[in-house]
């Protein structure tokens, strides 16, 4: 019996299957919300089916076929998905990007990919790459939103000029679903060129059962039903936010597809019940809720504060009593009793004040809409204060770690665990372990590289031979680059990413990631970036909230300044604002001597996505430490 089941389960184990199903399952019921020209429009899985089966047959049409590489450009849509669903049932492999790809980047990626096919998302875009394009022998341009624009002997078409007849056969119903036959679990469904963080787009090889593996295994872990709205903002050509949206297409859910301006209304309109963010829409929405009290009442945002820190004093001690923090080494019964006595005690003495919290709490949840069960933070590590933070108001935070090479599921501390602090449990399956630099597994407690091994793990890089040996071990377990370490239950802690580990010119190796979100704490820091590699000691390039930090210099220091130059020219001031970010990187909060800052240095321009920052919000650091080499050079040694 469980032989056939896991046959069958095999012989359906592509995303066009997942597709059809869904369809044949749900049809009455929401796919998605989209707003276009301020009108909203509904989509049921019916009227999906329909919208993809349509461009499918047009793209067939124009000589896309199972193998051709579609090279994709555009942001988060309703269009997106149905292009991205018509090429899967083609068996049409993807190469999705974000609308902000530099020409350079797009030139790149297109030769070496070997694309046969562009799609863009609308005219401007195409103009804007179009000298570029007209050295590449493409066989045909598609661009998403425009007026018809093909012409006799052009190549190059619009949605428009695809989608004329809309009239669909009981016939070609048929021959579409039945396509699914002729797709397989090992067919390459997409690649993803990853950001580049660290240097150059590498090509990502993602096949059916990459992907599948996501989507039978997650939905468990987070309790998934066709009855949860997600509240979708992350690119959709991004792995977390694309697993994210196969994920609740797979159960029948509905997606709102969202803007960053559009995001703190539409999770109060549309109550969803679940959302995928990064970390760093954490920070901006906990910046906001702060900023935004301190502006309306001084007295309001400090009892705010004050109930954040009842709720994450009570939760932590009540953490202690049911052993729900990680635990590296073994303990005595003795000390383990003194401490869930000492948090007994706690509990009891912070019992009514918690009530009182948490009910006055649950006006922020209000914020999220109100029906919010979980909230996924991926792509990027979650700094600690944060992670509490939300704890803290009531949110049930899923702290999940991926990668695009494991499409992208690796651990998440998702509803089958509730050890605090930490990522969570690898997923089903998947075997992780932490080495030396001798490739040596070691044990609890001791920080590594993170390997790992399973179904979700690609294949390799594309027409990259030296990443592809680079990046496994001779034991097949693909080399993460990030740096962890283990409880003894198995869950696994980030410790930074040992290519971006500063090694100082003692030979001191430090982590850049948590002192920055440590720093990151203060008011009028928006952002800020750790350099100092082969240097004698540590800076930080800060991005200011200049507006907080002219309150600041006004209060502090009785001065009025009216812009960045003002600030940096005071070396009073510098040397304060230096003082305050050195005393929260203090020994008792783990951090050493030499990770004090030595200098910093305040930027007059925010980081940009598609420029200093990815799509999904993570400095590139590369890039950011190439732009400012010679104020780096002046201001450490």
């Amino acid at each position: 019996m469980h032989l056939k089941e896991e046959s069958l389960r095999r012989e359906e184990n592509t995303l066009f299957h997942m597709f059809i199903n869904t369809y044949e399952n749900h049809k009455l019921q929401k796919a998605f919300i989209y707003r276009l020209a301020e009108q909203e429009f509904e989509v049921s899985y019916a009227k999906l089916f329909d919208d993809v089966l349509v461009l499918a047959r047009a793209f067939r049409a124009k000589k896309i076929e199972k193998g051709s590489k579609v090279m994709f450009l555009c942001d988060n849509r309703y269009e997106w998905m149905v292009t991205d669903l018509a090429l899967i049932s083609i068996g049409a492999i993807s190469i999705p990007r974000g609308c902000d790809t530099p020409t350079l980047e797009l030139e790149f990626i297109l030769n070496h990919s070997e694309a046969d096919f562009l799609i863009v998302e609308n005219e401007s875009m195409y103009e804007r790459h179009e000298s570029m394009l007209s050295t590449c022998s493409l066989k045909a341009i598609f661009i998403l939103e425009a007026p018809k624009v093909h012409s006799f002997l052009s190549n190059i078409y619009s949605y428009n000029d695809l989608l004329k007849d809309r009239t669909i056969s009981d016939e070609e119903i048929k021959a579409f679903i039945s396509g699914k036959e002729f797709l397989d679990e090992e067919d390459i469904f997409t690649l993803i060129y990853t950001s580049g963080t660290t240097g150059t787009p590498k090509g990502v090889i993602l096949t059916h059962k990459n992907i599948m593996y996501n989507v039978r295994e997650l939905p468990f872990l987070i309790a998934l039903e066709s009855s949860d709205l997600w509240v979708s903002i992350l690119p959709s050509w991004h792995i977390f936010e694309r697993a994210a949206e196969y994920l609740a297409l797979s159960k029948g859910c509905c997606t709102v597809y969202s803007t960053i301006k559009t995001f703190a209304s539409d999770l109060e309109q549309y109550k969803p019940t679940l959302v995928a963010t990064v970390p760093r829409l954490w920070e901006s929405m906990y910046t906001k809720i702060n900023t935004d009290l301190e502006k309306k009442d001084a007295k309001k945002a400090k009892i705010f504060k004050k109930l954040v820190a009842i709720s994450a004093a009570y939760n932590y001690n009540l953490r202690v009593l049911k052993e729900e923090l990680p635990v590296f080494e073994s303990r005595s019964f003795i000390f383990t009793c003194k401490d869930k006595l000492i948090a007994s005690l706690k509990l009891l003495a912070l019992y009514p004040l918690n009530a009182f919290a948490k009910k006055k709490l649950t006006l922020v949840q209000e914020k999220f809409g109100g029906r919010l069960r979980l909230a996924i933070s991926g792509g990027g590590a979650l700094p600690d204060f944060l992670d509490a933070w939300i704890d803290a108001i009531g949110i049930r935070i899923v702290n999940a770690y991926g990668m695009t090479e494991c499409a992208p599921a690796i651990c998440g501390r998702a509803l089958n665990c509730n050890t605090f602090s930490t990522i969570g449990l690898p997923v089903k399956e998947t075997i992780l372990k932490i080495v030396n630099k001798e490739g040596d597994q070691v044990g609890a407690g001791v920080v590594g590289e993170i390997w790992v091994k399973g179904e979700q793990v690609t294949k390799g890089y594309y027409k990259n031979p030296d990443e592809n040996t680079k990046s496994f071990s001779s034991d097949g377990f693909f080399k993460t680059g990030d740096l962890g370490k283990l409880t003894l239950k198995g869950e696994l802690v980030i410790t930074g990413r040992s290519k971006e580990i500063i090694v100082l010119a003692s030979g001191e190796n430090v982590d850049p990631s948590r002192i920055e979100s440590t720093i990151s704490m203060l008011p009028f820091i928006t952002d800020a970036i750790l350099v100092g590699h082969t240097k004698k000691g540590l800076g930080a390039l800060i991005v200011p909230d200049f507006e907080k930090l002219k309150e600041y210099v006004a209060q502090n220091f009785n001065k009025v300044v009216h812009n960045i130059e003002q600030v940096m020219e005071d070396k009073h001031i510098v040397s304060k604002l230096k003082s305050e970010m050195n005393d929260l990187l203090h020994h008792k909060s783990g951090f050493k001597p030499f990770e004090k800052l030595q200098n910093i240095h305040f930027l007059e321009q925010e980081f940009k996505a598609g420029e200093e920052l990815t799509n999904t919000l993570k400095k590139k650091r590369h890039v950011i430490e190439k732009k400012y080499k010679e104020v780096i050079d002046k201001f450490i040694h």
